[in-house]
């Protein structure tokens, strides 16, 4: 996880968990183990708050309106490792198709583009060969 980052709810920043000593990674393991042979995740695990961010640059000389703010949310720091964890746990099962677009890793949001592009590079050539033959 990357060092200052906001801290969630409960206010502990994520460099308290990367620096602690080792006996609390051994207590977090467990549980994480209780939570997950319990089948209940906790309601603070669940809690965030959400913090608007500009979309705009030129966000100090023109007049904002809710839509030029996007939110993010902001997590405890110990649900985002629960999540990582479970994450890496469960990776196998969670493929998705070549034609799902998600986030996947060393992709990110490049290729949804990149078929974006040739799409219209293809239905342009189209149109060309069709107000060509006419």
């Amino acid at each position: 996880m990357k060092r200052g980052k906001a801290s969630g709810i409960d206010d502990l920043p994520v460099e308290h968990l990367l620096y602690s000593h080792q006996a609390l990674l051994v207590v977090i393991s467990k549980l994480f183990k209780l939570i997950f042979d319990c089948s209940y995740v906790p309601g603070r695990f669940k809690q965030s708050y959400i913090v608007p961010i500009p979309k705009i640059r030129d966000c100090r000389t023109k007049a904002m309106t809710y839509d030029d703010f996007r939110g993010i949310a902001i997590s405890p720091v110990i649900s985002k490792v629960f999540e990582h964890c479970l994450l890496d746990y469960f990776q196998i099962s969670l493929n998705s198709g070549d034609n799902q677009f998600v986030l996947k890793r060393d992709l990110g949001a490049v290729t949804p583009y990149k078929l974006f592009v040739m799409l219209l590079t293809s239905i342009s050539k189209q149109v060309t060969l069709l107000t060509s033959v006419r």
